[in-house]
Order: structure tokens, then sequence, then C-alpha cells
């Protein structure tokens, strides 16, 4: 059933592109959200009104562009297995994933894992929840997951010190999801924007007039979540050392998945710390100044021999370790300055 989804979605898209179409038009990889828009209300989950069957384009009747709009605003190609939905219930904002059990098998059932009972309320689980479940009724092995609508954890960018600090310290407590990249990290906005933002253009307010305004990290710090199961797998505690065949994921610098690595075994969570330390390393030191404290953990994390790479304990007492080389009462003083001066630098960008 999934050879044969794709097969006519492909077949749509060719047809598109033969023809001319009006800027802000339906795309063929948006129709599967509006052919299941009423089965999705009947769920309980509502989409924006631009994938209504019965939608008509705001602004046909305005000299303004389409893209100004908040309905013109278009699913990307490469984001078409996710959406946006409100739930009707309580108003809440979420995000719905589609997932083909047949290519990722074991996404749904870890991340269920994550979000049971004896999980879900654990501080230290930086996973993110699955709300709810939902079988596709016309497509075989067709599945929607239900979670948060959260951002991507870098937007907009980190200002200090502290906030990268309090990122890393939250990140490092789960690691192991095979793909530990910084695609698939996310934060908890809500504080951040009390008055949102849209979720197609997350710069911008949800009448598209504006960009969207928010606080600090500093003043509202946000939780950060793990998404992405797709490539995650479960061990048992009981099998250890635990090695398996190499799962790429989106970074492609893995060392030991190299030339002839890239069909032996090797150790996944010593992968998911090279994930970690190279996401470290290109998002944060490689891209601001003030964070030489946390090169060495870094280097110790991206080491090419997997055996060489400390275990996440050690990674996370070593990252302790790291930021007892800061002030005592660094962090205190970092918010009273920023409380009392604006919105103040402790970290410099510079690419």
């Amino acid at each position: 059933m999934v050879v044969a989804f794709r097969a006519e979605l492909d077949k749509r898209i060719q047809a598109w592109n033969k023809e001319t179409h009006e800027p802000g038009e339906i795309t063929p990889q948006e129709e599967f959200w509006i052919e299941h828009q009423r089965w999705l209300e009947s769920c309980g989950y509502m989409l924006r009104p631009r994938y209504h069957p019965d939608w008509i384009p705001s602004w046909k009747s305005s000299k303004k562009k389409s893209y100004t709009f908040e309905d013109g605003q278009i699913l990307p190609p490469t984001l078409a297995g996710l959406m946006d939905a409100k739930r009707i219930s309580d108003g809440k904002l979420v995000k719905l994933k589609r997932v083909f059990k047949p290519e990722h098998p074991f996404e749904a059932e870890i991340g269920l894992y994550f979000s049971s009972p004896a999980l879900k309320d654990d501080p230290h689980n930086h996973c993110i929840p699955i709300l709810d479940i939902l079988e596709v009724p016309d497509v075989d092995d067709l599945v929607l997951l239900v979670m948060p609508l959260l951002r991507p954890y870098n937007n907009p960018s980190f200002v200090t010190i502290g906030e990268t600090v309090d990122f890393l310290k939250q990140i490092l407590q789960v690691s192991a999801t095979r793909d530990c990249t910084g695609v698939n990290i996310l934060m908890d906005p809500k504080d951040m924007y009390p008055q949102g933002y849209h979720p197609m253009s997350i710069l911008r307010n949800w009448e598209k007039d504006t960009f969207a305004k928010h606080r600090t990290r500093t003043e509202c710090p946000p939780r950060y979540y793990l998404a992405d199961f797709g490539l995650s797998r479960k061990y048992d505690p009981n099998d250890e050392p635990v090695l398996d065949y190499p799962i790429r994921g989106a970074d492609k610098s893995v060392p030991e998945f190299q030339d002839e690595g890239s069909f032996e075994r090797s150790d996944p969570f010593a992968t998911d710390i090279y994930y970690l330390g190279n996401m470290i390393r290109e998002d944060f030191i490689n891209r601001y100044f003030g964070l030489a404290f946390i090169r060495p953990l870094v280097e110790n994390m991206i080491k090419k021999d997997p055996s060489a790479r400390p275990s996440i304990d050690q990674v996370i007492q070593q990252f302790q370790a790291s930021c007892e080389s800061l002030t005592k009462n660094w962090f205190e003083e970092e918010k009273d300055f920023q409380k009392n001066y604006g919105r103040i630098s402790a970290i410099n960008c510079y690419v």
C-alpha cells in the first residue's frame, strides 16, 4: 500500500508540474490533508481553512500577494508528511505526522513507550509526547501521530551562555534515538510566544502582518524535546554490549559509518554520543564566541574511535565539571543584568 500511495502521489506531482498554476494554489502534496479533513474533524482535530474542501482563497478579492495571507502559506514539499491542527476539545495546537508502519515499524511503539504513565511525568524524559495515534481509514499501514506543536530548538537564536547551558543540561538527559541531530530537537514555545505564531511561517504572527513577538529564553526558559523515533530501536539491557548495523540519520559524517564500516555492526549508543557532540560543535562552538569551556567535552564526544567516546553518564559528569568553571552566581547575575539592561548578548554569533 505504501508503494501504491507514493506512486499515485508521484503521478499527481508530474501532472501538476506540466501545468501553469496561480500563486498560492493547492499542491499535490497538500491534497492528502484536504481529502482527510472531514475525517480528522470527526476525530477531534481541525485543520486550517486552506485544507477544507470548500476553501475559497481569501486573496481572490484583493490586490495583495497570496503569500501575505494566512491561508496563502503553502506546505513545503519536504514537509508534506507533517501538518498542524487544532484539537477541538480544548483548542490546543498540535502537529500531525504521517508514518508508514512498514517503513518505520517502531516509531509509534517507541513514542508511546516514552509517553506511558510510568515515564511521561519523569522530569528527565525529554522525548516528545505522543498525544494520540490515528489509523488512516483508507490507506493500509498508515497512521498519524498527534504531538504538541513545537518549534525548532534554535529559533530564535540563543543569546546568552546561560541559555546554552540550560539547553545542553536538558538535551543530554536523553540521547538514545539513533538520530540525535539538530533537526530532531524541538522546544516548547508557549511561554516565549504567548501570542503564538503561524505554524507554516514561524517568524510571523497568525495574521501574517507583523513579526511574532517573543520573550527571551532567559525570561521564559523553554523545555526541549527529542523528536522523530523513525530510526530508533529498543534494546534489552541484559544483552550488553549492544552492537547493531548502521542506520544513517541526518548527520552523514559518523566515522564508523564510512567506507567498510557501513557494513559492520557498531555501538549505537556511541554513535548517538557522536551525533550530539557534532551538533554542539556545528550549532554552537562553530557559531558562537564564549563557549570554549565545553570544547574539551565536545572533542571527546566526536572522537573517531567509538570506543574512545565517553558514555552519556560520563558526558553529563564532564559537562557539569565544565560548568563549574563559570562563577558561582553567574546565572543569577545574568538574569538580573538582562532584566535591567534588556536583551544583551553574553555569546556573540559570528556566522
